[in-house]
């Protein structure tokens, strides 16, 4: 009777679950693969680009904009001016309204005086804003021109990544940087390259839209060795010969405002005096100062 009470306890064994499984991990190890492939490959190129080379990949990869900023004091040279003992303070050009003390026996001709003298100080400021934001959505129509003229021309297309846009305080600057293999001039000489013509042509044709007047200045690495003499006179003549080509481009010569050589002076690069990029012509459409409304008194 005993063993008809027994209890059995059947066990029951699971299994299957590592055949739904069992491939996860290759694909997530062929993701790791593929990621480590990539992340040596950036490396290897970090490690065999020249800082030309570099450079030229990120303005590749930058954003193609204009940066829109307002000019601090408004004029030619003007931007924003540190002081009166500043570099561009000489440029600037400033509004002086003197205003005498309230009379003790007018005291409402006096307020009367003073309203006014504050609302035009508020007006000659709200022009001025107005007149560098219209400068500065100037720039930035003729630095998308020039972009887009030089992508659709052929044979300056490939040089798009050795000109540099700048809104400065000074105005639209437009550099043309040399690069390993590509220079803009021949080799310690003025004479440019057939394609550094077509693109100063292209530039100035784009320049004389506007009235702005045009700064021109040269530099070079301070390895350079000039056949016709030093840094300083090669500089010059290179910036000479490049308004000479903006002039065949439709550049006006009464727009042509300073021309200069500044050698090895001002270095693209200042970590590498010697490279090559610091070798460009700068050439820049200078801000204007907005003209000054007339006295109504005089």
């Amino acid at each position: 009777m005993a063993g008809d009470n027994a209890v059995v306890i059947k066990r029951i064994k699971k299994g299957g679950h590592g055949g739904h499984h069992g491939g996860a991990w290759k694909v997530a190890y062929a993701d790791f693969v593929t990621a480590m492939m990539a992340f040596f490959l950036l490396m290897w190129l970090i490690n065999t680009t020249t800082p030309e080379q570099k450079r030229g990949i990120a303005d590749y990869f930058a954003p193609q904009s204009i940066a829109q900023t307002v000019s601090g004091s408004g004029g030619v040279l003007g931007g924003k001016v540190m002081g009166e003992d500043s570099a561009h303070a000489g440029g600037a050009q400033s509004v002086m309204q003197k205003q005498s003390p309230p009379s003790p026996d007018s005291p409402v001709k006096a307020l009367a005086n003073g309203a006014s003298q504050g609302g035009a100080d508020a007006d000659l400021d709200k022009d001025s804003t107005s007149a560098h934001s219209a400068q500065d959505s100037d720039f930035a129509h003729a630095a998308e021109a020039i972009r887009q003229s030089i992508q659709d021309n052929p044979d300056i297309a490939n040089l798009s990544h050795q000109v540099i846009l700048e809104n400065t305080p000074q105005g639209l600057r437009v550099q043309l940087v040399d690069q390993d293999g590509r220079p803009m001039f021949q080799q310690g000489s003025d004479e440019p390259m057939p394609y550094t013509k077509k693109l100063l042509s292209v530039i100035g044709g784009i320049v004389s839209t506007l009235p702005n007047r045009v700064s021109i200045s040269g530099h070079t690495a301070v390895n350079d060795v000039s056949a016709t003499g030093g840094n300083w006179q090669l500089s010059a003549a290179r910036a000479n010969e490049a308004r000479a080509l903006l002039q065949s481009g439709g550049l006006t010569s009464d727009r042509i405002y300073e021309i200069s050589g500044k050698a090895g002076s001002e270095p693209l690069l200042p970590e590498n005096p010697s490279a090559s990029a610091n070798r460009r012509l700068s050439i820049t459409l200078l801000r204007e100062a907005p003209p000054v409304p007339a006295d109504p008194g005089l």
